[in-house]
C-alpha cells in the first residue's frame, strides 16, 4: 500500500522526533528542543517544572536514544496515529510561546496545524487543536492596548477577527462530527464559548469541568475556577483555587490575588499579587501585575 506523503517538511520532521519509545514528556520536550525554537526555559516553563529539572529530563532522552539505537525515520502510515498525541502537543506548546508575544511562532504552529489536518483528515483531536488556535488567535490585536495586557473582559470585541471565528468554528463542528471528544476538542468548544457575548460562564465551567476529569491537570481546574467565579461568585472560585498545588505557578498567584481582590480582602491580593510578580518573567505581565499592586 502507498504510504501517505506528508504536505510539510517540518511536520514530517516532528513527526520523525516523536518517537514513540521514549515516554510522551521526553517526545514533547526533544522536540520542542530541536525543532521548535524553543529554549530549555521555556520548555520547562510549559511543563510546570524547573529549568534544571527539564534540562536533565532532555539529557536522560538524548542517551537513551543513543544507547538504545532508536533508529530516527519517517513513520509509516499505520504508525503516525500512535505519534498523534506527541505531535499535537508540540503544535500547541509552539503555539502558547507564540500568544504571549512571537507572533512568527505562533503563525507556524497555526500553519502546521493546517497542514497536519490535511494528513490525518478524520482525526477529530487534529481538528479540535486548529480550531482552538485559530480561536485564540483571532483576539490577538485586543489582547494589547499600547504595549499593556488587556483581558478578556475588558477587551475590544470590535478588534477580534471575525473571519478567524468562523474558521475556528467550522473546525470545531468537523471534530465533533468525527465524534471528537478529547481535550482539544473541549478546550476548542470553551473557546468558542468565550467568543459569545455574553458568555455562557456556566457552560465554561461545566466544560473545564469535563476537561479537568480527561486530563487530572491542575492548570484546567484552576481555569474552571475562574469560570465558577462568574457563576457563584469568587469565595466559591477562591475555595477551588486554594485547594491546588501550584505554588510555582504564577497565574494560581494572580487569579487569587483577583479573587481577593473581589472580596475585598485586599493585604492578601497584594501579597499574592507581588508572589505572581516573583515568578513571571514576560514585561508585559509584569508591567499588569505591577499595575495590579499599585492599584491597590
Amino acid at each position: 500500500m502507498e504510504e501517505r506523503r506528508f504536505p510539510d517538511e517540518r511536520l514530517e520532521l516532528i513527526f520523525t522526533c516523536c518517537h514513540p519509545a521514549l515516554a510522551l514528556e521526553a517526545q514533547v520536550a526533544l522536540t520542542l528542543r530541536t525543532l521548535g525554537g524553543l529554549t530549555t526555559e521555556q520548555i520547562a516553563d510549559a511543563f510546570l517544572v524547573p529549568a534544571e529539572t527539564m534540562k536533565r529530563r532532555l539529557t536522560r532522552a538524548k542517551d537513551k536514544i543513543r544507547t538504545a539505537g532508536i533508529p530516527f525515520g519517517v513513520p509509516a502510515d499505520e504508525r503516525l496515529p500512535e505519534r498523534l498525541a506527541a505531535v499535537l502537543a508540540v503544535v500547541y506548546l509552539v503555539f502558547n510561546e507564540g500568544y504571549g508575544g512571537r507572533v512568527d511562532l505562533a503563525a507556524e504552529a497555526i500553519r502546521l496545524g493546517r497542514m497536519l489536518v490535511l494528513l490525518m483528515p478524520d482525526e477529530p483531536e487534529a481538528h479540535g487543536l486548529l480550531a482552538l488556535m485559530l480561536l485564540h488567535d483571532s483576539r490577538r490585536e485586543a489582547r494589547f492596548a499600547g504595549g499593556e495586557l488587556v483581558l478578556l473582559e475588558d477587551q475590544d470585541r470590535s478588534l477580534w477577527d471575525d473571519g478567524l471565528i468562523g474558521e475556528g468554528r467550522e473546525r470545531l463542528d468537523r471534530a465533533i462530527a468525527l465524534r471528537g471528544a478529547g481535550a482539544y476538542v473541549l478546550q476548542a468548544a470553551i473557546a468558542s464559548l468565550q467568543a459569545d457575548d455574553p458568555i455562557d460562564w456556566r457552560e465554561v465551567a461545566a466544560l473545564y469541568g469535563e476537561l479537568g476529569r480527561l486530563t487530572g491537570s491542575p492548570v484546567v481546574e484552576l481555569n474552571r475556577a475562574v469560570a465558577v467565579a462568574e457563576v457563584e461568585g469568587p469565595e466559591a472560585a477562591l475555595a477551588i483555587v486554594d485547594a491546588l498545588s501550584l505554588d510555582g505557578y504564577r497565574y494560581l498567584h494572580s487569579t487569587r490575588a483577583e479573587l481577593l481582590r473581589r472580596l475585598g480582602r485586599r493585604d492578601e491580593a497584594r501579597a499574592a499579587y507581588r508572589r505572581a510578580l516573583d515568578l513571571a518573567r514576560a514585561e508585559h505581565e509584569r508591567r499588569f501585575l505591577e499595575q495590579r499592586i499599585e492599584s491597590l
